[in-house]
């Protein structure tokens, strides 16, 4: 009953799954290195760090049953654009969570993303700013 009315509980993610379930747009592909090293960060998350990924993506802390599958609209990750002169180390990644939306920069490093991200989600979950 908990799952049909609260989500799936969390389970691993798994880096095929991510790479089955996600889209690329606008400036990314799914071979795109940032996404690798996104899926590489995520499937090694904890429950905590799951959660509050999916409340700063999504809005709710639970995929819904069948998991990344069902997310409708699917998990979009897009590439967050900046001016030649802005180092993209210097932002953090923002979401649209209405239409569960991605906008990532592209990192130099999978330690400056999985930082970025982390720090993303914990702040994310304060507020609400318009990106």
């Amino acid at each position: 009953m908990e799952q049909l009315f609260c989500g799936n509980k969390s389970t691993k993610w798994d880096t095929k799954e991510l790479f089955d379930c996600c889209r690329a747009d606008h400036g990314y592909t799914m071979d795109s290195k940032a996404l690798q090293n996104l899926f590489e960060i995520l499937s090694s998350y904890d429950t905590e760090q799951q959660r509050k990924f999916l409340s700063f993506v999504t809005g709710s802390p639970r995929l819904p049953v069948g998991g990344f599958r069902s997310l409708n609209p699917q998990l979009t990750i897009v590439r967050k654009a900046f001016s030649a002169s802005e180092n993209p180390d210097d932002f953090l990644p923002s979401v649209m969570t209405c239409v569960n939306y991605l906008k990532l920069p592209d990192y130099s490093s999978v330690d400056i993303m999985r930082s970025k991200l982390d720090t993303a989600a914990s702040i994310g979950q304060l507020s609400f700013h318009l990106s």
